[in-house]
């Protein structure tokens, strides 16, 4: 991908990881480069590692070096055999971001139950749409797999031209749903993609309302506000006078 400003000395005219690890500068351009690097470093393992379960990633920048953990559901395919191909993937980060020999390590996490994951049912309908399937029978099969792993709610949305030459959406969903306040920010995982059909473009969001899950695991630790709890009422204990 071409950017529109000339190189300065720097990767495609923007700062490297490395100078910025090293210079002073400002917090709004600390967290704005932060944000394209992560967007472009999500960009290049979804493209990467789609076929192999891709669900997402997470930087964590130490002093000493910088961890990229990969989360997938297949990851001895991530990893390849005896560790190639995740050394592969380091270097072309490596090189891609000037990162300095040994300061970027990579690693392979394994999604805990990929019925929650929005990611990885996208890319799973993805390829059943590219496989033949019929749209109903596929969008159906992931709900209902979805709601089997535990998820409080479902929903998939499915548009462009599904059938005939008229270009519709599609709505398919199941359990319960928030679709607003600061709960769907924390309770609501969704994801995206497209799949380049032979009649056109079709485009697929899938959405699952996480359960609440104290230990953080399966879901938010975070109870819904309007949630009650009714305890039971306590024994009279009779005093003596």
């Amino acid at each position: 991908k071409r950017w529109p400003w000339p190189r300065v000395g720097t990767l495609q005219g923007r700062p490297s990881r490395a100078t910025m690890a090293t210079t002073q500068m400002s917090k709004k351009r600390k967290f704005v480069a932060d944000g394209v690097f992560y967007a472009e470093l999500n960009e290049m393992l979804t493209r990467e590692l789609a076929e192999d379960g891709y669900s997402g990633v997470e930087v964590r920048v130490t002093p000493m070096r910088t961890e990229i953990i990969i989360r997938a559901t297949r990851t001895q395919n991530v990893l390849g055999e005896k560790g190639r191909r995740i050394r592969e993937l380091t270097g072309l980060v490596q090189k891609r971001w000037q990162f300095a020999e040994g300061s970027v390590e990579l690693y392979a996490e394994k999604v805990a139950n990929r019925g929650l994951c929005a990611v990885a049912q996208c890319e799973s309908l993805r390829y059943k749409l590219i496989g033949g399937l019929a749209v109903r029978r596929a969008a159906y099969g992931v709900v209902r797999f979805i709601m089997e792993s535990g998820a409080v709610g479902a929903e998939v949305v499915i548009a462009g031209k599904v059938r005939g030459a008229r270009a519709k959406g599609m709505k398919f969903g199941d359990g319960y749903f928030i679709r607003t306040g600061h709960p769907h920010t924390l309770y609501v995982d969704h994801a995206i993609r497209h799949v380049s059909m032979r009649q056109g473009m079709i485009g697929i969001r899938v959405s699952i309302m996480l359960p609440h899950d104290p230990s953080g695991k399966m879901g938010p630790k975070k109870p819904l506000p309007d949630k009650v709890i009714v305890h039971e009422p306590k024994e009279d204990v009779e005093y003596g006078a």
